[in-house]
Protein backbone atom coordinates (compact mmCIF):
# COMPACT_ATOMS: atom_id res chain seq x y z
CA UNK A 1 0.00 0.00 0.00
CA UNK A 2 1.38 3.66 -0.78
CA UNK A 3 1.22 5.92 1.96
CA UNK A 4 2.61 9.79 1.19
CA UNK A 5 2.77 13.41 3.00
CA UNK A 6 0.41 14.98 1.27
CA UNK A 7 -1.73 15.75 4.16
CA UNK A 8 1.50 18.26 5.05
CA UNK A 9 1.93 19.85 1.99
CA UNK A 10 1.09 23.72 1.96
CA UNK A 11 -1.30 24.96 -0.87
CA UNK A 12 0.72 28.37 -2.10
CA UNK A 13 0.11 30.93 -4.93
CA UNK A 14 2.93 31.59 -7.23
CA UNK A 15 2.54 33.53 -10.58
CA UNK A 16 4.07 34.22 -13.74
CA UNK A 17 3.69 36.25 -17.02
CA UNK A 18 2.80 34.69 -20.53
CA UNK A 19 6.36 35.55 -21.90
CA UNK A 20 6.66 36.66 -25.84
CA UNK A 21 9.13 34.15 -27.27
CA UNK A 22 12.75 35.67 -27.84
CA UNK A 23 15.41 36.04 -30.64
CA UNK A 24 18.77 37.39 -30.21
CA UNK A 25 18.97 41.11 -30.34
CA UNK A 26 20.84 43.20 -33.17
CA UNK A 27 23.80 42.54 -34.26
CA UNK A 28 23.65 38.98 -33.11
CA UNK A 29 21.82 36.80 -35.94
CA UNK A 30 19.12 35.30 -35.50
CA UNK A 31 20.10 32.03 -36.95
CA UNK A 32 20.81 28.79 -34.83
CA UNK A 33 23.35 26.22 -36.34
CA UNK A 34 21.49 22.57 -36.62
CA UNK A 35 23.64 19.14 -35.81
CA UNK A 36 24.48 18.87 -39.78
CA UNK A 37 26.03 22.29 -39.59
CA UNK A 38 23.44 24.06 -41.76
CA UNK A 39 21.81 27.94 -40.46
CA UNK A 40 18.04 27.16 -39.09
CA UNK A 41 15.31 30.25 -38.44
CA UNK A 42 12.54 28.69 -36.65
CA UNK A 43 10.11 29.94 -33.92
CA UNK A 44 11.70 29.64 -30.28
CA UNK A 45 10.27 28.37 -27.32
CA UNK A 46 7.79 30.07 -25.50
CA UNK A 47 4.58 32.45 -26.41
CA UNK A 48 1.23 31.50 -27.03
CA UNK A 49 1.44 27.80 -29.53
CA UNK A 50 -2.43 27.49 -31.11
CA UNK A 51 -2.06 24.80 -32.93
CA UNK A 52 0.46 22.34 -31.21
CA UNK A 53 -1.45 20.34 -28.21
CA UNK A 54 -0.56 18.14 -25.69
CA UNK A 55 -1.26 14.26 -27.32
CA UNK A 56 0.13 15.83 -30.78
CA UNK A 57 3.35 14.27 -32.16
CA UNK A 58 7.05 15.23 -30.04
CA UNK A 59 8.32 15.21 -33.70
CA UNK A 60 8.31 16.84 -36.80
CA UNK A 61 7.17 20.62 -35.81
CA UNK A 62 8.99 23.66 -37.77
CA UNK A 63 9.69 25.20 -34.64
CA UNK A 64 12.64 24.98 -32.19
CA UNK A 65 11.52 22.74 -28.84
CA UNK A 66 7.68 23.85 -29.23
CA UNK A 67 5.95 24.26 -26.46
CA UNK A 68 2.61 22.93 -26.48
CA UNK A 69 -0.42 26.08 -24.90
CA UNK A 70 0.75 28.72 -22.95
CA UNK A 71 4.44 29.41 -21.30
CA UNK A 72 5.03 31.76 -18.38
CA UNK A 73 7.56 33.54 -16.26
CA UNK A 74 7.76 36.32 -13.78
CA UNK A 75 9.46 39.07 -14.75
CA UNK A 76 11.89 38.87 -11.79
CA UNK A 77 14.63 36.32 -11.37
CA UNK A 78 14.24 35.27 -7.79
CA UNK A 79 10.01 35.09 -8.15
CA UNK A 80 11.10 32.96 -11.36
CA UNK A 81 13.29 30.52 -9.14
CA UNK A 82 10.23 30.03 -6.88
CA UNK A 83 7.55 29.74 -9.87
CA UNK A 84 10.03 27.08 -11.26
CA UNK A 85 11.01 25.22 -8.37
CA UNK A 86 7.36 25.19 -6.38
CA UNK A 87 5.22 24.66 -9.82
CA UNK A 88 4.25 20.82 -10.05
CA UNK A 89 2.54 19.00 -12.70
CA UNK A 90 -0.91 18.46 -12.49
CA UNK A 91 -1.49 21.53 -10.23
CA UNK A 92 -4.10 23.84 -11.16
CA UNK A 93 -3.53 27.45 -13.02
CA UNK A 94 -6.30 30.63 -13.20
CA UNK A 95 -5.65 33.48 -15.40
CA UNK A 96 -5.79 36.71 -13.18
CA UNK A 97 -6.21 39.49 -15.75
CA UNK A 98 -7.12 40.27 -19.38
CA UNK A 99 -10.33 38.92 -21.87
CA UNK A 100 -9.39 35.33 -20.24
CA UNK A 101 -9.98 36.46 -16.57
CA UNK A 102 -11.01 33.29 -14.82
CA UNK A 103 -10.19 31.29 -17.53
CA UNK A 104 -8.54 27.95 -15.54
CA UNK A 105 -5.85 25.80 -16.99
CA UNK A 106 -2.94 22.95 -15.82
CA UNK A 107 0.56 23.38 -15.18
CA UNK A 108 1.37 20.26 -17.81
CA UNK A 109 5.25 21.20 -17.95
CA UNK A 110 8.49 22.88 -17.10
CA UNK A 111 11.30 23.80 -19.79
CA UNK A 112 13.99 26.50 -20.65
CA UNK A 113 17.64 25.77 -20.20
CA UNK A 114 17.68 26.47 -17.03
CA UNK A 115 14.08 26.03 -16.40
CA UNK A 116 13.24 29.59 -17.66
CA UNK A 117 9.66 28.12 -18.50
CA UNK A 118 6.71 26.80 -16.84
CA UNK A 119 4.00 25.35 -19.35
CA UNK A 120 0.15 25.50 -19.06
CA UNK A 121 -2.44 23.70 -20.95
CA UNK A 122 -5.90 25.31 -21.63
CA UNK A 123 -9.13 24.55 -23.79
CA UNK A 124 -8.94 25.57 -27.21
CA UNK A 125 -11.63 28.27 -26.71
CA UNK A 126 -9.64 29.90 -23.12
CA UNK A 127 -6.51 29.38 -25.02
CA UNK A 128 -8.19 32.30 -28.02
CA UNK A 129 -8.62 34.78 -25.33
CA UNK A 130 -5.14 34.99 -23.80
CA UNK A 131 -2.83 37.13 -24.82
CA UNK A 132 0.86 38.18 -23.99
CA UNK A 133 1.36 39.73 -20.81
CA UNK A 134 -1.35 38.39 -18.77
CA UNK A 135 -0.69 36.97 -15.61
CA UNK A 136 -1.37 33.64 -14.88
CA UNK A 137 -1.78 32.06 -10.80
CA UNK A 138 -0.90 28.71 -10.06
CA UNK A 139 -2.03 26.98 -7.19
CA UNK A 140 1.57 25.18 -6.07
CA UNK A 141 0.76 22.18 -4.22
CA UNK A 142 3.33 19.12 -4.49
CA UNK A 143 7.06 20.07 -3.75
CA UNK A 144 8.01 18.21 -1.43
CA UNK A 145 5.39 15.03 -1.74
CA UNK A 146 6.80 11.98 -0.85
CA UNK A 147 6.07 8.42 -0.53
CA UNK A 148 6.39 7.49 2.67
CA UNK A 149 6.18 3.66 1.61
CA UNK A 150 8.75 4.05 -0.65
CA UNK A 151 11.77 6.29 0.69
CA UNK A 152 14.35 5.25 -1.79
CA UNK A 153 11.90 7.22 -4.81
CA UNK A 154 12.14 10.38 -4.83
CA UNK A 155 9.19 12.17 -6.01
CA UNK A 156 10.01 15.79 -8.76
CA UNK A 157 7.74 18.47 -9.64
CA UNK A 158 4.32 16.47 -9.38
CA UNK A 159 1.43 17.11 -8.18
CA UNK A 160 -0.68 14.56 -5.53
CA UNK A 161 -3.06 14.49 -8.33
CA UNK A 162 -1.05 13.20 -11.09
CA UNK A 163 0.92 11.27 -8.51
CA UNK A 164 -2.52 9.83 -8.46
CA UNK A 165 -3.38 9.38 -11.96
CA UNK A 166 -0.35 7.66 -12.80
CA UNK A 167 -1.30 4.50 -10.85
CA UNK A 168 2.03 3.37 -9.24
CA UNK A 169 1.71 -0.69 -8.16
CA UNK A 170 3.48 -1.61 -5.04
CA UNK A 171 5.72 -4.28 -5.96
CA UNK A 172 6.62 -4.83 -1.98
CA UNK A 173 10.71 -4.13 -0.69
CA UNK A 174 9.96 -0.57 -1.71
CA UNK A 175 9.43 -1.02 -5.32
CA UNK A 176 6.81 0.58 -7.66
CA UNK A 177 6.03 -0.45 -11.00
CA UNK A 178 4.66 2.42 -13.20
CA UNK A 179 3.27 2.52 -16.74
CA UNK A 180 5.10 4.48 -19.45
CA UNK A 181 4.91 4.81 -23.03
CA UNK A 182 8.48 3.84 -23.81
CA UNK A 183 11.89 3.68 -22.31
CA UNK A 184 14.65 6.08 -23.31
CA UNK A 185 18.31 4.48 -22.88
CA UNK A 186 20.76 6.72 -21.02
CA UNK A 187 22.70 7.33 -24.59
CA UNK A 188 20.33 9.01 -25.92
CA UNK A 189 20.00 12.06 -22.50
CA UNK A 190 21.09 15.01 -24.15
CA UNK A 191 20.98 18.77 -22.56
CA UNK A 192 20.31 18.73 -18.80
CA UNK A 193 22.82 16.72 -17.63
CA UNK A 194 24.57 18.77 -14.96
CA UNK A 195 21.74 21.10 -14.44
CA UNK A 196 19.23 20.65 -11.30
CA UNK A 197 16.70 18.48 -11.18
CA UNK A 198 13.72 20.61 -9.39
CA UNK A 199 13.02 22.43 -12.94
CA UNK A 200 13.21 22.13 -16.42
CA UNK A 201 13.91 19.10 -18.01
CA UNK A 202 16.37 16.41 -19.91
CA UNK A 203 16.02 16.46 -23.97
CA UNK A 204 16.39 13.34 -25.99
CA UNK A 205 18.29 13.34 -28.44
CA UNK A 206 16.94 12.57 -31.92
CA UNK A 207 20.09 13.02 -34.65
CA UNK A 208 20.01 9.03 -34.88
CA UNK A 209 16.79 8.36 -36.34
CA UNK A 210 17.57 4.68 -36.60
CA UNK A 211 18.29 4.84 -32.31
CA UNK A 212 14.67 6.54 -32.01
CA UNK A 213 12.99 3.38 -34.12
CA UNK A 214 15.04 0.49 -32.12
CA UNK A 215 13.68 2.40 -28.91
CA UNK A 216 9.86 2.55 -30.03
CA UNK A 217 10.72 6.34 -30.00
CA UNK A 218 9.73 7.57 -33.37
CA UNK A 219 5.92 8.23 -32.26
CA UNK A 220 6.32 10.14 -29.42
CA UNK A 221 3.38 12.69 -28.28
CA UNK A 222 3.71 15.84 -26.07
CA UNK A 223 2.43 14.39 -22.91
CA UNK A 224 3.66 10.68 -23.23
CA UNK A 225 5.15 9.92 -19.83
CA UNK A 226 8.65 7.57 -20.45
CA UNK A 227 11.37 6.63 -18.40
CA UNK A 228 15.12 6.44 -18.77
CA UNK A 229 16.87 3.63 -18.50
CA UNK A 230 20.37 4.58 -16.28
CA UNK A 231 20.03 8.28 -15.21
CA UNK A 232 19.85 9.60 -12.30
CA UNK A 233 17.77 12.87 -11.64
CA UNK A 234 17.40 12.81 -7.54
CA UNK A 235 19.87 15.43 -6.82
CA UNK A 236 20.63 16.47 -10.32
CA UNK A 237 20.65 15.11 -13.87
CA UNK A 238 23.12 12.64 -15.29
CA UNK A 239 24.33 9.21 -16.32
CA UNK A 240 23.98 6.33 -13.52
CA UNK A 241 24.00 2.82 -14.12
CA UNK A 242 21.02 0.75 -12.11
CA UNK A 243 19.21 4.50 -12.01
CA UNK A 244 15.54 4.98 -13.31
CA UNK A 245 13.68 8.58 -13.37
CA UNK A 246 10.23 8.97 -14.85
CA UNK A 247 9.09 11.73 -16.44
CA UNK A 248 6.80 13.71 -18.82
CA UNK A 249 7.42 14.67 -22.51
CA UNK A 250 6.72 18.48 -21.96
CA UNK A 251 8.08 20.11 -25.63
CA UNK A 252 9.01 19.18 -29.08
CA UNK A 253 12.04 18.44 -31.07
CA UNK A 254 14.90 20.44 -32.18
CA UNK A 255 17.55 20.78 -34.91
CA UNK A 256 20.32 20.97 -33.07
CA UNK A 257 22.77 18.36 -31.52
CA UNK A 258 22.55 17.17 -27.78
CA UNK A 259 18.69 18.50 -28.18
CA UNK A 260 14.91 17.02 -28.95
CA UNK A 261 11.74 16.80 -27.11
CA UNK A 262 12.12 17.61 -23.11
CA UNK A 263 11.31 15.12 -20.79
CA UNK A 264 10.23 16.79 -17.44
CA UNK A 265 10.95 14.21 -14.31
CA UNK A 266 8.54 12.98 -12.09
CA UNK A 267 9.88 10.15 -10.23
CA UNK A 268 13.74 8.58 -9.56
CA UNK A 269 15.37 6.36 -7.82
CA UNK A 270 18.71 3.69 -8.10
CA UNK A 271 18.59 0.38 -7.36
CA UNK A 272 15.74 -1.38 -9.08
CA UNK A 273 13.22 1.00 -6.84
CA UNK A 274 11.11 1.47 -9.61
CA UNK A 275 9.97 -0.93 -12.57
CA UNK A 276 8.76 0.59 -15.96
CA UNK A 277 5.81 -1.06 -17.38
CA UNK A 278 5.43 -0.93 -21.07
CA UNK A 279 1.78 0.34 -21.70
CA UNK A 280 0.45 1.19 -25.46
CA UNK A 281 -0.81 4.96 -24.31
CA UNK A 282 0.27 6.78 -21.37
CA UNK A 283 -0.56 10.27 -22.21
CA UNK A 284 -1.40 13.46 -19.35
CA UNK A 285 -4.24 14.28 -21.39
CA UNK A 286 -6.42 10.82 -20.35
CA UNK A 287 -4.55 10.60 -17.05
CA UNK A 288 -5.41 14.51 -16.33
CA UNK A 289 -8.60 14.24 -18.72
CA UNK A 290 -7.51 17.45 -19.94
CA UNK A 291 -10.08 19.71 -21.92
CA UNK A 292 -10.01 19.81 -25.50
Amino acid sequence: MLTDNREQLVGIGIQGTVLPPECPPLPASPYQIAADGTPYLLPPPGGIVYNVRLGDSALGWLADMVQPGVSIRSPQDPANNALNTLACLGDEARVVSGAALGARGVVVGKSGRFAEHVILHFGRSDLERIALEDRILVRALGRSLSLQSHPRIQLKSISPRLLDALEPEDLGEGRLAVPVRAVVPAELAGAGAGLGSEGGCVQIQTEDREALERNGLQDLRLGDVVAFHDYDCRWGNGFLRGAVTVGVVVHGDSPRSGFGPGVTPLLAAVGEAIEPRLTESRNLVDLLRLPD
